[in-house]
């Protein structure tokens, strides 16, 4: 199996989780009229981990959280060779009036984060979407997409393929980046 340089290692890894969250209580206060959403499927396990930390963090034990499947909403879905396998959503409220925190793991092209905002829409109408992600690839966006909160900024080029690894999927919290996608 290949190997691709460590970019967050473990302890840098929770330290720039619990930053994400200091950052985000510092301008949500305790997260009343506000929900976080993860995108399915990889942004859920950091959603998980930020919802969770807030929830201790706040003391509000009951932040709105939901799980968004955004597979038929993405421009490149007809583009697939087999059938695709949509995750369920997982949200049980409405967001309208709601100060929405979609949270992604990577932000490339921007593409998947244009297509949670279409998804987002059947569940009202927030009144503001803020964008959490755990790695910015800053170069080559697609679309005007940006971040609100960031853990770690990475410059790679088009082949170069960034990967995040989570400790109860793949035993270790860590970012890696390869040469090309493994």
């Amino acid at each position: 199996m290949a190997t691709g340089k460590n970019l967050l290692a473990r302890e840098r890894f929770s330290l720039t989780i619990e930053r994400l969250c200091c950052q985000l209580i510092e301008d949500w206060d305790d997260f009343s009229d506000a929900c976080v959403i993860g995108i399915q499927p990889r942004g859920v396990p950091l959603a998980d981990r930020i919802h969770n930390r807030l929830e201790a963090l706040t003391g509000n034990p009951h932040i709105e959280y939901g799980r968004l499947d955004i597979t038929f909403y993405r421009d490149d879905f007809r583009m697939h060779d087999k059938p695709l396998a949509p995750h369920p959503n997982e949200i049980n409220f409405i967001v309208t009036g709601k100060k929405v925190l979609l949270v992604d793991d990577v932000l490339y092209t921007g593409r998947t984060i244009q297509a949670a905002l279409a998804a987002l829409q059947h569940y009202g109408r927030p009144e503001q979407v803020e964008l959490l992600v755990l790695v910015d690839r800053r170069f080559n966006r697609h679309l005007p997409i940006q971040a609100d909160y960031v853990g770690l900024v990475v410059d790679a080029l088009d082949e170069a393929y960034v990967k995040v690894h989570w400790k109860e999927v793949n035993g270790e919290d860590e970012v890696l980046l390869f040469d090309k996608k493994v």
